[in-house]
């Protein structure tokens, strides 16, 4: 891959998701891309990036869904649910029931988020007699669909608390794992680009952004960060990665303690 190819990439990267490619994203970029190129039959990089200007409409999907990068596991950064349920979880159990409940997972990647968010929330109060929705949103159209089935080996579930187990119908003939209906349903899937328009009509309780302003360059993580506060209610909470930090970026919020975030106005 020629720096030339390297530099028409990134800058389509940038172009349309936002994502930052610098120089040590290189070997990542040609691990990604090269299987495009094999498997559309191309050549060499070249001739990927005139096919990708040439067929947008087509391409344009299965590029950003090479290049974005999707690890995660269930209950990842444990504290945001310790805290989710031993601090949020209370003041919303004496609320009004019927006072929707409305929590966003921002880059959901194949799904453990929301649902460690639906397991946490399931756990700790008796959801169906409350107004709650979980939105669950990413870039990548493939992982949101393996977030929508809610299938996952068993290897990635039997780590969990034994309490945790009984959220997942689980097949040891095909070493697979089912999460329940009831938490499902509690999760809604959709494809969202956080830095295009917001369709959303109504604010938040929680956000869940973490492991995503990272890619994202100074000016641009300012106004994600400015824009979660405008979609978050006051005394929302915002849980963002444990290489993430809101000095210097916003005023708009008071730290509750690693990487958990309150809004203040």
């Amino acid at each position: 891959m020629a720096d030339e190819d390297f530099k028409r990439l990134a800058a389509m990267a940038y172009d349309i998701s936002g994502i930052v490619l610098g120089e040590h994203k290189k070997e990542l970029v040609y691990s990604r891309i090269s299987r495009r190129v094999r498997k559309l039959g191309l050549r060499d990089f070249r001739e990927y990036c005139v096919y990708l200007d040439q067929n947008q409409a087509l391409e344009m999907n299965e590029f950003v869904n090479s290049i974005t990068t999707n690890l995660t596991s269930f209950f990842r950064e444990s504290h945001h649910f310790e805290y989710l349920a031993k601090e949020v979880i209370p003041l919303w159990k004496k609320q009004n029931k019927n006072q929707p409940i409305r929590i966003w997972s921002s880059a959901c990647s194949t799904g453990p988020e929301p649902y460690s968010i639906a397991i946490t929330l399931h756990k700790n109060m008796p959801v169906s007699q409350y107004n709650i929705k979980i939105l669950a949103t990413d870039l990548d159209s493939d992982v949101l669909a393996k977030g929508k089935a809610g299938v996952y080996p068993l290897a990635d579930i039997e780590q969990l608390p034994r309490d945790y187990l009984s959220c997942f119908q689980q097949n040891t003939k095909s070493g697979m794992g089912l999460v329940k209906p009831d938490i499902r349903e509690l999760v809604q899937f959709n494809r969202l680009n956080l830095l295009g328009p917001w369709p959303m009509k109504h604010k938040f309780d929680v956000i869940f952004c973490r492991n995503v302003v990272i890619y994202f360059n100074k000016e641009t993580q300012k106004e994600l960060f400015e824009r979660l506060a405008d979609q978050l209610n006051d005394g929302g909470y915002l849980f963002i990665g444990h290489s993430e930090s809101l000095n210097g970026m916003t005023s708009r919020f008071i730290s509750k303690g690693r990487t958990i975030y309150q809004k203040v106005g």
